[in-house]
């Protein structure tokens, strides 16, 4: 339960920051930005180094491949998770 509300965490982390780096500049982030920023942010959630890396890389692959899909406009764009939906957790 631990590593799926990490990763839930993670996910809408980089989903706003997504958000406002495409309102401010037209352009989103990509996965290596965000993956460089990954470490930064184990600093300062200390927490998040208590579960699997892994999971949480994946959270943010998923959340570069959900952008790249919605660019090639084959989904509409990512959404905030939320803990009260087991299927997107």
């Amino acid at each position: 339960n631990k590593t799926i509300g990490c990763s839930r965490f993670v996910f809408n982390h980089f989903l706003s920051l997504w958000d406002n780096a495409y309102k401010e500049t037209g352009k989103g982030l990509t996965y290596g930005i965000c993956s460089a920023k990954l470490s930064a942010m184990k600093k300062e959630f200390v927490w998040l180094k208590e579960v699997d890396s892994i999971a949480i890389q994946s959270s943010v692959r998923n959340l570069a491949d959900a952008y790249t899909r919605f660019f090639k406009k084959q989904n509409s764009a990512p959404r905030f998770k939320s803990k009260k939906n087991n299927v997107q957790s």
